[in-house]
């Protein structure tokens, strides 16, 4: 990984702020990913964000942190959270911006416990495929203390399929629909593709129900996207 997405974050964050991140995936154009977004306040997130802040309780592990806009507001509300991503770049940003623990860690790789995991912008992408989802999903049930929960989004992009005449081109014969190869650009140099995974709540809900987690559905959003709470049977 070139990292060109904590590059691009450091660039923000230390006034170089001259272009926006490119993604693509395997079933979608180029579209922008505007970097001041990355930097948004709570008055500013989408209202499923919003809604998972609030629920959450205890000590906090962000997931995926970026710049660290979610654990700042959690911080700021008196929580105790730890902060981890893969991008050494986000982390720094993170650190600059003041949130107090941060490191630069898969989640797979992370032992402590906590009374919330929060994964959010697209929280299941960190999954990969589908065939991952169990490996993960018990690996944060056990990073959960007693009466824990894990608060996750995602979206069912089976709408990214549909033609014009409301059939569905889906190849029925390829791995599952919500698996995508993503592709990311900055300042024309291109980041290592990396699979990334959408996840429907219904399969979410199966899955997790396989590794004695209880799937809820706590809130839709606007666009095909919702909002999950996950806790231990």
């Amino acid at each position: 990984m070139k990292d060109l997405f904590g590059n691009a974050l450091l660039d923000y964050q230390n006034g170089n702020y001259s272009e926006d991140i490119i993604t693509s995936t395997s079933i979608s154009d180029d579209d922008v990913l505007p970097l001041p977004y990355l930097f948004r306040d709570y008055k500013d997130m989408p209202k499923l964000e919003q809604h998972a802040l609030k629920l959450c309780k205890g000590t906090v592990l962000d997931v995926g942190c970026g710049s660290g806009s979610h654990s700042l507001y959690l911080q700021k509300k008196g929580f105790t959270v730890k902060a981890i991503d893969i991008s050494k770049g986000a982390i720094d940003v993170a650190k600059q911006r003041g949130v107090l623990n941060t490191q630069v860690k898969n989640i797979l790789d992370e032992t402590e416990k906590f009374d919330t995991i929060l994964l959010l912008m697209n929280g299941t992408g960190i999954f990969q495929e589908l065939v991952h989802v169990s490996k993960h999903l018990t690996h944060l049930k056990n990073l959960l203390i007693p009466n824990g929960q894990i608060l996750m989004d995602s979206s069912d992009i089976k709408y990214m399929y549909d033609d014009d005449d409301g059939g569905v081109w889906r190849d029925t014969n390829s791995t599952y629909y919500g698996e995508l190869d993503y592709f990311l650009s900055y300042k024309g140099k291109k980041e290592t593709p990396i699979k990334w995974l959408y996840l429907d709540f219904k399969t979410l809900k199966l899955v997790s129900e396989t590794v004695g987690l209880k799937c809820e559905l706590v809130m839709e959003g606007e666009h095909f996207d919702y909002l999950a709470k996950l806790i231990p049977l």
